[in-house]
């Protein structure tokens, strides 16, 4: 481990023992019943911390609770209920370096992106502050005299989120932030594969909740398996939205289950994100952010670069500079609490094996390996997690092409002709979450990010793949399932949306002109 951070301190600081309580409604732990839950970390594969999880009763418990805590809280005039996010927003910032360590141990991310994640945290509950005074409706034009027409947008209810193991805290807060805010409530199942990380953030937020006598029952937690967190949840239709984050295969059993009792969702699914870079473009520039695009978090981003479509122009160029980084990034693969890591582990030994599978699915395509690929053995990599960061050249049409490869394995694929060729590749893939164009050419960019451009619901132009600003609406088209959350106009999917007219004559005229006369 690393010579400055100091896990079992940082356990201590967070409040995590060694056997914790997996529920909780706010300020209340539930002594469950529910099977042991044990966390491993993927940097030296020892046990952290064991979570007692959830039982049945233990789920409705809460669910009650939630439901009785809306009716009050929805009631909390919007500026109150942001200032408790205000205060959440303060705490974490006090916590930053321990959570943000807790995250790099538990997922695997270096720490630079395990302080980059709680920042996210932070960033969207300043955000969030701000929106609670702008979550404004719209005044109509009524076609009858006399009357008020208008538009407003009302606390939803339970908000469910699940999310995912990679981004185990920033994309609770990314919909609590701003479900909270909009008044309603929320329950989060977090990835069983990263339970303590959602455990210390609840122990962070704890003081808030209780000093600002926040209902029990707004902030809610439940670590359960499947059995208790599973179809059950998807059907519960106190749950008014579910947002998840996720395979494109489990999103499409989430949208479908909700969707039969006619719930809301919100959906974060795979992304296969290119990067064009074309021959008007500054290769500086985009290697630099190809390469952090292709290895940052592992390739265990959903934004995550897994094709760069290069002119043939520049193609050799530009692959010949992909090599000559990546040789220095293999040099900088080690434990990521370390400050000198540029590449951690992978998640698990799944991980490990989809990252092989891909290599020999590309190879029998018709591929070439032409870096990389290796599983490292020896001192400090007794996992087998870690990997070197492959680069393979391929064709777009290759199955395992298509397919969300969640490793750092990149596709080099060279295009020829005009930027609309390149274009026609970045989108021939199922999935539509992340995209980026590299050029100084005004009209190849625009090109790009116009109607006839890009189809996925992130468009950059010299800037990469990942690393979105909470600032703005998050997510994706096609297989990545439609859904935002985060910044811009995303709380109006947290509400319900409601058209009011107001009659202030002494007469009762129709719409339309109709006329219904009794006498």
């Amino acid at each position: 481990m690393s010579k400055t951070i100091n896990i079992q301190d940082v356990l201590k600081r967070l409040g995590l023992k060694e056997i914790n309580e997996g529920v909780t409604t706010g300020t209340q732990w539930f002594d469950t019943e529910g099977k042991i839950n044990n966390s491993y970390s993927p940097v030296d594969g020892s046990l952290i911390a064991s979570v007692k999880t959830a039982t049945m009763d233990d789920y409705e418990k809460v669910m009650q609770t939630a439901q009785k805590a809306f009716e009050e809280w929805r009631m909390t005039p919007a500026p109150v209920r942001a200032e408790v996010v205000r205060q959440i927003g303060n705490a974490l910032r006090d916590a930053k370096e321990d959570l943000g360590a807790l995250v790099t141990y538990e997922m695997g991310k270096i720490y630079q992106e395990g302080l980059g994640e709680v920042q996210e945290m932070i960033d969207i509950c300043d955000f969030a502050v701000g929106q609670a005074r702008t979550m404004n409706g719209f005044n109509l034009q009524s076609e009858r005299p006399m009357h008020r027409l208008m538009e407003q947008y009302q606390p939803l209810g339970i908000v469910g989120i699940i999310s995912s193991f990679n981004f185990p805290v920033a994309v609770w807060m990314w919909n609590t932030a701003l479900a909270i805010t909009a008044g309603d409530v929320v329950v989060w199942k977090p990835s069983s594969k990263t339970p303590l990380t959602a455990i210390a953030s609840h122990k962070i937020i704890e003081k808030v909740l209780r000093d600002n006598n926040v209902p029990e029952g707004v902030f809610n937690l439940i670590i359960g398996r499947s059995s208790v967190m599973g179809d059950n949840f998807l059907d519960d239709k106190r749950v008014r939205l579910m947002s998840m984050t996720g395979s494109t295969a489990v999103g499409k059993r989430v949208g479908e289950r909700v969707g039969k009792r006619l719930g809301k969702t919100i959906l974060e699914l795979g992304g296969n994100n290119a990067v064009i870079v074309t021959p008007k473009a500054n290769l500086n520039m985009a290697l630099m952010s190809t390469v952090f695009g292709t290895v940052g978090t592992a390739g265990q981003r959903c934004t995550s670069t897994r094709r760069i479509i290069l002119h043939e122009d520049i193609y050799d160029e530009f692959k010949d500079k992909m090599v000559n980084a990546y040789k220095k990034i293999k040099e900088k693969i080690g434990n990521p609490l370390d400050p000198n890591t540029l590449v951690g582990p992978l998640h698990d030994i799944h991980a490990v094996n989809q990252f092989k599978y891909a290599i020999e699915q590309v190879q029998k395509e018709g591929g070439k390996m032409i870096f990389g690929g290796d599983i490292l053995e020896g001192p400090g990599f007794e996992t087998g997690t870690y990997v070197v960061p492959a680069i393979a050249e391929a064709e777009n049409h290759f199955d395992i092409v298509q397919e969300e490869t969640f490793a750092p394995i990149v596709y080099l694929i060279k295009y020829s002709g005009d930027v609309e060729n390149a274009i026609a590749i970045n989108n021939d893939v199922p999935q539509g979450l992340s995209s980026a164009i590299f050029t100084q050419d005004m009209q190849e960019a625009e090109k790009f990010y116009s109607a006839m451009g890009s189809d996925c619901g992130i468009a950059n132009v010299n800037a990469g793949t990942s690393g979105a600003e909470i600032g703005g609406a998050f997510g994706g088209e096609k297989d990545t399932g439609g859904g935002r959350e985060s910044g811009s106009d995303a709380w109006k999917a947290y509400m319900r949306r409601q058209t009011t007219t107001v009659n202030f004559s002494s007469d009762l005229p129709l719409a339309q002109g109709i006329k219904f006369d009794l006498d």
